[in-house]
């Protein structure tokens, strides 16, 4: 039989045993045993992003039409590549986490500036002001593929009419172009299809996978010989391959960046979706619902969209900043690191206000509606020197205008597209043309002659920046009501040539495709279906771009002089031109 003092050992014996198995029992986080650590907190990312800057490092005299808040709206002045770098600076201090991208455009199609330079000071500007990642535009083929890769790797090799490396040793671009629908020989992308950029780290870590492309369409869009070796894969197709393999790298958010676009209707806002269509539609409807943000370019429109993926249950954001630098896409992503997906997102677009100049249509002033942001000092001392450097070529008298000259709204040449289809015709006559005919979407700024009337050089080549040699071909009366049908074909955007003085038409847009050209005349006289005329058109024209391909049918073509030589000429034909006052494109 146990004595006490036995049994009070056993029973302290036991009571300690089970202490023991008490605690090793205890749920996890009970003092004196390790607690597990708490869900990572979601991470913000910032996608800043924008698109066609088409080598604008000035402010290119252009204003952002936005909502005043009393019902009405407001221009503000906006652009340049000094004022954008300060408000990419200013997003950057509220954002420890961001990337900047674009969406395609940033070359070709420049002011003097930038273009007498092949670029290089904007690829260099680009680079200094921090883009990490951009699409491939059409415009980027604007001088071939060659020239296309100088602009990545650096590099003074001449491959175009113009000297390369003219102030400095062209170092490259410092952001890497992404181009995963764009292939080359063998059928590999012309630059890497995507890329992962990495935030934070352990368990907070996040990683945003971006795919870049341009549109499919880009072979006639730019001269088809400078991009023979390249074939431009379906869209949609390319991003939902890409995606797995993003996912697979471990990529928590996807955004795509595609120069391709849409474009609201309504009143102007910049952050509107009204009415929204485009040719981008097609694209969101087919794609994974895995991406999360699309930042798109190419029509120049501004917006920010909610829309619908092949997936009914995932939407997906589509923003886009207009053009020139005049806006700047703030996209915000929160991404939760242990579910590896966004759980919410957020765009706006700012305005990037910089300087107040005269347009065509009065004064422009600053607003108090937004910001109005500093240059920023090395950027604008950078760009400095080479304006100076083209100063010679900008500067010089032309000749006089007797008033503004500018588009119409919409897709019409207006009376700046009558003027210079006027000097191609001027231009071409020894080759027997009889009709010229310009396309509205190549003429890129009014011409705003001084208080003289006085036009300079750059004031016509901020209106025509191509260099394209004019041809002048035969085409058949029937032929040319076709290429003008091209126009209003429900392919792509509406656009009216503008004609030659003489030369007239009707367009009635309620009629059936193929109807909606009437009343074409010449000299007052009905065109003849069967009769043959002498037609001078740009060189981009001639090879079926904007899809009038029409034109690729005309014979006995003959190269005239660039675009730019016969807008000079007709300047220097009178000691001061009218403004074509005239319509000779009507709506029934």
């Amino acid at each position: 039989m146990m004595g006490n003092a036995g049994r009070h050992s056993a029973i302290a014996a036991v009571l300690a045993l089970a202490t023991l198995l008490s605690a090793c029992a205890a749920p996890r986080g009970a003092a004196g045993v390790a607690s597990a650590p708490p869900p990572a907190a979601p991470v913000e990312v910032a996608i800043l992003a924008f698109n066609d800057f088409h080598g604008n490092l000035e402010p290119p005299r252009q204003s952002v039409v936005t909502p005043d808040g009393q019902g009405g709206t407001a221009q503000v002045p906006a652009g340049g590549a000094a004022w954008l770098a300060s408000a990419l600076d200013a997003l950057r201090a509220r954002h420890p986490n961001s990337m900047t991208v674009a969406a395609g455009d940033l070359i070709s199609a420049s002011p003097l500036a930038s273009s007498l330079f092949l670029d290089e000071p904007s690829v260099e500007v680009l680079s200094r002001l921090g883009l990490d990642y951009a699409a491939v535009g059409n415009h980027e083929f604007d001088r071939g593929t060659k020239e296309l890769l100088r602009m990545q790797a650096g590099g003074c090799e001449k491959l175009t009419a113009r000297e390369p490396c003219q102030l400095e040793r062209f170092a490259g671009a410092r952001f890497r172009y992404l181009a995963a629908s764009t292939l080359a020989a063998g059928g590999t992308p012309l630059f890497p299809a995507s890329a992962i950029r990495t935030f934070g780290s352990g368990a907070g870590q996040v990683k945003v996978g971006v795919i870049g492309l341009t549109l499919r369409g880009t072979p006639s869009l730019v001269n088809p010989s400078g991009i023979a070796d390249l074939t431009f894969a379906d869209e949609a197709d390319t991003i939902n391959a890409e995606v797995p393999k993003l996912k697979a790298e471990g990529a928590d958010a996807v955004v795509v960046l595609i120069h391709q676009g849409g474009k609201a209707s309504g009143t102007p806002d910049p952050n509107g979706c009204a009415g929204f269509d485009g040719e981008i539609l097609p694209i969101l409807q087919r794609l994974s619902g895995a991406v999360d943000v699309v930042v798109s370019g190419h029509t120049h429109a501004d917006y920010i969209c909610d829309l619908p993926t092949s997936d009914p249950a995932r939407r997906v954001l589509l923003t886009s900043a207009g053009l020139y630098g005049k806006e700047l896409t703030e996209i915000t992503l929160t991404i939760d690191p242990g579910q590896h997906r966004v759980t919410a997102r957020s765009a706006r677009n700012l305005i990037v206000q910089s300087q107040p100049f005269t347009s065509a249509k009065g004064p422009v002033a600053l607003s108090p509606l937004v910001p109005a942001y500093a240059p920023r000092a090395d950027i604008a001392a950078y760009i400095q020197r080479y304006v100076d450097a083209s100063k010679a070529f900008a500067t010089r008298p032309v000749g006089k205008l007797s008033g503004s000259a500018g588009k119409a709204e919409g897709a019409a040449g207006g009376p700046l597209g009558n003027l210079i289809a006027d000097a191609q015709l001027a231009a071409t006559r020894s080759a027997g043309a009889q009709i010229a005919l310009m396309n509205p979407f190549g003429i890129r700024a009014a011409i705003v002659p001084a208080a003289d009337g006085t036009v300079t050089f750059g004031d016509i080549y901020l209106a025509q920046p191509f260099g394209s040699a004019l041809i002048t071909e035969s085409l058949t009366g029937a032929q040319i009501k076709a290429v003008l049908e091209q126009g209003f074909d429900d392919i792509g955007p509406d656009q009216a040539l503008a004609p030659s003085k003489g030369f007239a038409y009707r367009i009635d847009r309620r009629a059936p495709l193929g109807s909606r050209i009437t009343a074409i005349t010449l000299g007052g006289k009905p065109l003849d279906p069967a009769a043959q005329y002498r037609v001078t058109m740009n060189g981009f024209l001639a090879l079926g771009g904007d899809g009038f391909t029409v034109f690729k049918a005309g014979r006995d073509a003959v190269t005239g002089p660039t675009d730019i030589e016969a807008l000079e000429a007709l300047f220097r034909s009178a000691p001061r031109l009218d403004v074509p006052v005239e319509e000779r494109v009507t709506a029934g």
